[in-house]
């Protein structure tokens, strides 16, 4: 029983991780209907600048990751300007390139700025775990589900009470309207994709925090992470919370349950399992939006 618990613990931590990454992915294709498959090399660039920061310019690790924060609020404002306001209206599959594009840049400027080698964050936490009722937990897995379960409230509260994310949500249902009511959409992708970019990187200094900096290893996240949203309705922000967590527990158990039987790796697979039963039932994810079409 205590090995169960145990899994489904580590599989809470590893899906709050999960569900904060997932939440990137959905704000963008809420606001634009685009998928951004940049998203693990944004979580993975924003782990090198806070290591960069507390490390080359010796801040202390949270101003460091104020700091990356603030960069990516920019660096997403500026990507959105730049790179993809332009495309607006142009064919789905362009955009789609651009992305892909910009994944192999940001994947350049790592391996050029840090090389292929495993880095670690300064140690900020003891090390001594913390027993409850026989499941053990370390001081940073309880740091990082702390810290993503208050980045997920954070965001939660920015679009059900402010007035900016509450215009963020009508673009999203509605773009015709939403202009009709005087709302900036092209304000409202830039904010999007800043959002969107601090939200990964947070999901990344979290990833990093508790296991290593690697480029491969943290912009692979970005693939695991994919299920999440889709299981969770991409559309859906509650969706990527629910996604991540059941991916992150379903990880767990199957690397408990059935690694032992069938072979190490088959973690990995199971989540994409999951994704195309759930889409055999549910074509929009759990939580995601039905578009019905007349023909």
């Amino acid at each position: 029983m205590d090995f169960l618990l145990q899994l489904v613990v580590n599989g809470v931590v590893v899906g709050s991780i999960y569900a904060l990454a997932a939440l990137g992915f959905v704000l963008i294709y809420k606001a634009s209907r685009v998928i951004n498959f940049a998203h693990g090399d944004f979580l993975a660039l924003g782990a090198f600048v806070a290591l960069a920061f507390s490390d080359t310019l010796r801040l202390p690790f949270g101003l460091a990751v104020l700091a990356t924060l603030a960069v990516f609020f920019l660096m997403g404002l500026g990507v959105e300007r730049a790179v993809l306001r332009p495309l607006i209206g142009k064919e789905i599959i362009a955009v789609i390139m651009v992305t892909i594009g910009l994944s192999s840049i940001l994947k350049g400027l790592m391996y050029l700025g840090w090389g292929a080698g495993y880095f670690v964050f300064p140690p900020f936490l003891p090390d001594e775990p913390i027993v409850v009722g026989g499941v053990y937990l370390s001081t940073l897995h309880l740091a990082a589900l702390a810290a993503s379960a208050l980045f997920l409230v954070v965001f939660n509260l920015f679009f059900s009470r402010s007035t900016l994310g509450i215009s963020m949500r009508a673009v999203a249902d509605d773009q015709q309207a939403a202009l009709s009511l005087g709302v900036s959409v092209r304000r409202i992708f830039g904010i999007s994709w800043a959002i969107a970019l601090v939200a990964a990187v947070a999901a990344g200094i979290v990833v990093g925090s508790i296991t290593s900096l690697s480029t491969e290893g943290l912009s692979a996240i970005g693939i695991l992470v994919f299920p999440a949203a889709i299981v969770g309705g991409l559309d859906s922000v509650p969706g990527a919370v629910v996604g991540g967590l059941l991916i992150g527990i379903l990880e767990n158990l199957s690397a408990g349950y059935l690694s032992p039987l069938l072979g190490v790796g088959v973690q990995q697979v199971v989540p994409f399992v999951v994704l195309v039963l759930i889409l055999m039932v549910k074509p929009y994810g759990l939580f995601g939006t039905v578009e019905i079409e007349r023909v």
